[in-house]
């Protein structure tokens, strides 16, 4: 391994500062804030994270087509530039708005997150491409994505367990602000160090683009490779998303204290830091449909073991969460490492590059997913009885906060995993990968 290509690597990673701040931060307090502090119906929150995240699967390919499209070996990194800072000012507006009347308070937090939810667009579908382009290495692409996650994963444990205590430091609407404030800032940080940290980095595709904007789902699910791992995938960003919605919500009400929640956010991320390494070794000796599939396991014993919150006990929920931390460090790695193979194989079976439009699919499924579990995390809430406003629950409620973040996304994952055993590209490309078989390549 070159020194080039090491420092490449964290380069690269720099973008996770951004994409993991503002994946989990709205997943995570967007519906406390609603519901707690603008005082909106739990399951008409829900619909307010979901709609602008839903927004983004359909504007996710278009932003790959349009990527796509660009001339040029620096054609992704402009969306960076532009898009990363625009999503990172969006952010920081959508707590910054009205808090009466509820109909006026609720339309500005839509229509600053459909803002912010469109930058995102531009900015994660092309940097996700890049993944496809920067390496043609089936191993690299797993040492890249393990840079990628291991950022993503402090990002997020930074913004998961900081986020709640800038809340908490200030308290009421004010707290949010101030928490908007610090999070826009990270991930415009981000944003701009991953752009100017690739200035020089190689693009291997050289195929022309192809592929019209119709037929983009089409192409994507269409691919026998990547069918299941998109829906497995999808399936497991519906499970955390319902267990990111869940942490303040069971730290307030069944644990006893908000400030519980940045304590679960170390304990989930601390250990899929770490974790992180070691998936892409397991990548590397047992191929990545098999870690991909240990790694999921990890999350669906811990998601069941997070059962164990509704006993009100402090200890039982950290060590859910530790388990939870180490699979999810896995589930990040595997398919993120597993979608550029797939885009790569295309683009030399087809003669056409169509990453961006794998990527743009990608995001927008994912984006899908990512709306769709606070959305039912906010439907079980209404059905368990929660109380708008946050004031004493029900004993239904907190049943409902501890079956939503534990038992449901549990069986989506185990679901997952059946679609995920399907994905057979890996064995075709792990075996070409090998020494004494790719020197015969061109």
């Amino acid at each position: 391994m070159s020194v080039e290509a090491a420092r490449l690597r964290r380069r690269y990673a720099i973008g996770g500062i951004a994409t993991g701040t503002f994946g989990t931060v709205p997943g995570m307090l967007l519906m406390p804030y609603v519901t707690d502090v603008l005082a909106i119906g739990s399951a008409l929150a829900g619909l307010i994270v979901f709609a602008p995240k839903a927004w983004d699967m359909i504007l996710n390919p278009i932003a790959g087509r349009i990527s796509d499209s660009v001339k040029g070996d620096d054609r992704r990194r402009p969306f960076l530039l532009v898009a990363g800072p625009l999503m990172g000012v969006g952010f920081f507006l959508m707590f910054v708005g009205p808090t009466q009347p509820p109909l006026m308070a609720a339309s500005w937090v839509l229509v600053t997150f459909m803002l912010a939810a469109t930058a995102y667009a531009f900015f994660q579908v092309p940097y996700l491409a890049m993944s496809a382009e920067i390496t043609d290495d089936y191993d690299e692409r797993s040492a890249l994505m393990m840079w990628r996650v291991i950022v993503i994963t402090i990002a997020i444990m930074i913004a998961g367990g900081g986020a709640p205590a800038l809340v908490d430091l200030v308290g009421g609407a004010r707290g949010y602000q101030l928490m908007g404030l610090v999070m826009g800032g990270l991930i415009v940080a981000g944003s701009l160090g991953v752009w100017w940290g690739t200035r020089n980095a190689p693009m291997t595709r050289t195929e022309e683009s192809g592929g019209r904007l119709i037929e983009q789902f089409r192409i994507v699910l269409s691919n026998a490779h990547a069918r299941p791992l998109v829906a497995g995938f999808v399936l497991q960003a519906v499970a955390t998303t319902m267990l990111l919605a869940g942490v303040a919500y069971a730290a307030r009400h069944v644990l006893g204290s908000g400030s519980y929640a940045s304590v679960l956010f170390v304990a989930f991320m601390g250990p899929a830091v770490f974790a992180s390494t070691w998936w892409a070794r397991s990548a590397k000796r047992r191929g990545k449909r098999s870690g991909y599939l240990i790694a999921s396991t990890f999350l669906a014993v811990g998601l069941v073991a997070n059962t164990a919150t509704l006993t009100g006990e402090l200890l039982a929920a950290v060590i859910a969460s530790v388990i939870i931390g180490i699979g999810y460090a896995g589930i990040q790695l595997f398919p993120l490492a597993m979608l550029p193979d797939i885009a790569a194989h295309d683009a030399q079976v087809s003669g056409q590059n169509r990453i961006g439009a794998y990527s743009g699919v990608w995001a927008g499924l994912e984006l899908f997913g990512f709306a769709l579990g606070p959305a039912l995390f906010g439907l079980v809430l209404s059905l368990g009885g929660y109380v708008s406003g946050g004031g004493v629950q029900p004993h239904s409620a907190h049943i409902a906060i501890v079956l939503g973040m534990s038992a449901i996304p549990a069986g989506l994952v185990l679901v997952s995993m059946i679609l995920i055993a399907r994905y057979r590209l890996d064995d075709e490309l792990k075996g070409a990968s090998r020494p004494e078989e790719s020197s015969s390549r061109p």
